[in-house]
């Protein structure tokens, strides 16, 4: 927990989508003086402050890393879209240009924060169709773990040397719409109630997500206790089969069927009409944090029918 004396200021950059805004709730609730820095005010409106970020370039935004006790980077473009070269290009910028000028801004001021919490991705670990991976698993091959190899360098190359950094590898993210929209979620919930919450694929594919609450618990304890270092896997001990999470899904928005989706049709649709890419749905990966298991987080949603229950009510 923050210390109580005093109003500590956390600064959260790139926080002005739905993570964002649910970390920066969370902040403002136990007491924390919240500071969000994005190119447009975050909506809703909420108890934080705004401050203008391009995320390519020094800018006044950096006074306000000057006494701040913690720094979260959670700043990337969102990957589902199609990849082309053009997004492929901007998915990877986005996240080392924006981690490589905090760490400039960083030496700018008087009083850096003495503590960075790195946003990573669980993808690092690749797409493997049976294997449980943890933080001493090998990563795996493609654009993401391309793309979390370079995001951590930008990170390990910015950290000042006397800081404490924490690096988040984070599942998918289940959360709830405070207008600024709910992340994946939402879309799957309404897909869900019109019948289409059926099996993908093979169904088999690794579903690792974790709730907001937890994800929001595990950044506060990163940023106030001195003991957590390194990087960490952010993701619930029971990832779930595609086909259990659909049924799960179903099951907490009340419907009953919900129609297979083939491969081929996922294929089809995900590039030629929704303009997204196909393998975010028909691959995934089952990962879990052996890490927090030793050091005794207690998850407050460990299983996916209360984590849904709770959020879809």
């Amino acid at each position: 927990m923050p210390p109580t004396d005093a109003r500590k200021k956390i600064f959260i950059a790139g926080g002005s989508g739905f993570l964002g805004i649910s970390l920066a709730t969370h902040l403002a609730a136990i007491g924390c003086d919240v500071v969000i820095a994005s190119r447009n005010p975050p909506k809703p409106e909420g108890p934080w402050r705004h401050a203008p970020w391009d995320a390519r370039t020094i800018g006044d935004w950096q006074r306000e890393l000057d006494g701040a006790v913690g720094l979260v980077n959670l700043a990337g473009r969102r990957v589902d879209c199609s990849k082309t070269p053009d997004h492929c290009d901007e998915i990877l910028r986005s996240r080392i240009e924006a981690t490589l000028v905090l760490g400039r801004a960083l030496r700018n001021v008087e009083r850096p924060p003495p503590v960075w919490e790195q946003m990573s991705t669980a993808h690092i670990y690749g797409d493997p169709p049976i294997a449980t991976c943890d933080e001493d698993s090998p990563t795996g091959f493609g654009l993401a773990p391309t793309v979390g190899h370079a995001w951590e360098a930008a990170f390990r190359e910015s950290l000042l040397p006397e800081q404490r950094g924490v690096v988040l590898r984070t599942s998918f993210v289940l959360g709830r719409d405070r207008g600024a929209g709910g992340g994946a979620l939402t879309t799957l919930a309404r897909l869900a109630r019109c019948g289409l919450g059926g099996r993908v694929g093979s169904g088999t594919q690794g579903m690792s997500w974790i709730h907001e609450t937890d994800l929001n618990r595990l950044i506060e304890r990163g940023l106030f206790d001195e003991a957590m270092r390194g990087t960490y896997i952010s993701s619930s001990p029971q990832p779930v089969p595609q086909h259990d999470f659909a049924r799960e899904l179903r099951r907490a928005v009340g419907m009953p069927i919900g129609l297979l989706t083939p491969a081929w049709l996922v294929r089809f649709g995900a590039r030629y009409v929704l303009q997204r890419d196909p393998e975010l749905a028909l691959y995934g990966r089952y990962v879990t944090s052996s890490r927090l298991a030793s050091e005794g987080f207690q998850f407050e949603f460990p299983r996916l029918r209360s984590a849904l229950a709770d959020l879809l009510k």
